[in-house]
């Protein structure tokens, strides 16, 4: 059973669907999009820390540093998206301290983001185990929304620039009934409303934030917007060799982009059953380039276009240990381009790490030089 507060959202959600969609448009200012145009994200330091020690002071201490902000804003990239598992805390918050150590920790990584001249998309990014209690918890939801807008309140204070910090209300929901989800964003989304009158908040369909998600959303009541999508089509070229995903995936390794049949042909040989041989002989066959990239796009699009909203796409990426690194490129290449010939802003995923555009070693932090200029974007000086 529905508990009332999500069942007012569902019935202000679908009561309202077709005003909204013609009847939807932007208050966006212009200005403020100009801030989130080429992204990078960080990733495994608020959000996503599987260590032992876990999100300990030492952790969240040195996560990233001001030198780290200055290659990406020497980069020529002009915000960033901050992960942020809100599982620990919103467990702090029950300490004595409510959480004010925590928040500190949060605070000195946002000002750095900011001091830099960089804008910050504040993402709330959970474990599977968080989300699934959304999906299922209404009482979770309440508590979720409570912590969100004594978030957004922080945030949207007289001491952060409105224009340049967003909130993006939930990465990658995985929630199977997106009629449920609806009812949920649009709770999620007052929350921040009620704690961040004037900032811009980032809303995302129902499963993994994937453009066919996007395209069967129906935009909020809320004008101030920006609709998400993640870009990783095809993930067989993206995520082979990824030990998540598909199992198959572990299997591949050395499959080109553009696709070919005969590298297709080639690549599917390693792999043990017939049913996985098959889907990458048929990505062969697709005949994946910058046209079938620019076709997927283009439904995104064309649903932003439709109902008069800006979108970003804020996760885009190929893991880089299993994929030629010419091959890698030339992908984000065409998905970069195809975004920007919508006007489509975005992130890429990520700053450093396995799909990163830098490495670091032995203290050492190297730029992908061909990865930055396959963003478009140029090295930084003495890099």
């Amino acid at each position: 059973m529905i508990r009332g507060s999500i069942a007012v959202s569902l019935c202000l959600v679908f009561g309202s669907m077709s005003q909204a969609q013609t009847a939807t448009r932007s208050s966006v200012p212009a200005a403020r999009l100009a801030h989130i145009r080429h992204g990078i994200n960080l990733s495994g330091w608020f959000a996503q820390v599987y260590s032992p020690a876990g999100y300990s002071k030492e952790h969240l201490q040195s996560g990233e540093t001001p030198a780290d902000m200055s290659l990406i804003k020497s980069a020529g990239f002009d915000h960033v998206r901050l992960s942020i598992n809100p599982q620990p805390m919103m467990d702090a918050a029950r300490h004595h301290d409510g959480g004010a150590e925590y928040f500190g920790y949060l605070d000195a990584a946002v000002k750095m983001i900011l001091d830099a001249g960089l804008a910050v998309e504040i993402d709330m990014h959970p474990d599977s185990d968080f989300k699934a209690r959304l999906a299922k918890e209404d009482e979770f939801v309440e508590r979720f929304a409570d912590f969100w807008t004594v978030v957004a309140q922080r945030y949207a204070s007289s001491s952060w620039d409105p224009d340049r910090v967003f909130f993006e209300i939930l990465n990658e929901p995985e929630m199977r009934d997106a009629y449920r989800w609806y009812g949920v964003e649009t709770k999620l989304a007052a929350a921040i409303r009620r704690g961040a009158p004037k900032n811009t908040i980032i809303a995302a369909g129902a499963r993994w934030d994937d453009d066919d998600d996007m395209v069967f959303l129906e935009p909020l009541a809320d004008t101030n917007v920006i609709y998400v999508f993640h870009f990783y089509e095809p993930h067989i070229f993206t995520h082979q060799g990824a030990t998540w995903g598909a199992y198959y995936w572990h299997w591949l390794k050395g499959l080109h982009y553009p696709s070919s049949p005969e590298n297709a042909a080639q690549v599917a040989t390693l792999l043990p059953e017939a049913r996985d041989r098959y889907q990458v002989i048929r990505y062969g066959q697709d005949h994946w380039d910058a046209a079938r990239v620019e076709g997927d796009i283009n439904q995104a699009a064309d649903w932003g276009k439709q109902h008069g909203v800006p979108l970003i796409c804020n996760e885009f990426g190929v893991f880089r240990d299993f994929s030629e690194p010419q091959d890698r490129n030339a992908w984000i290449k065409d998905v970069r381009i195809a975004l920007e010939r919508h006007n489509i802003g975005w992130a890429m995923w990520d700053y450093d790490g396995n799909f990163g555009v830098v490495t670091k070693k032995d203290g050492k932090t190297t730029p992908d030089e061909l990865t930055i200029k396959a963003l478009g974007l140029n090295m930084p000086a003495g890099k």
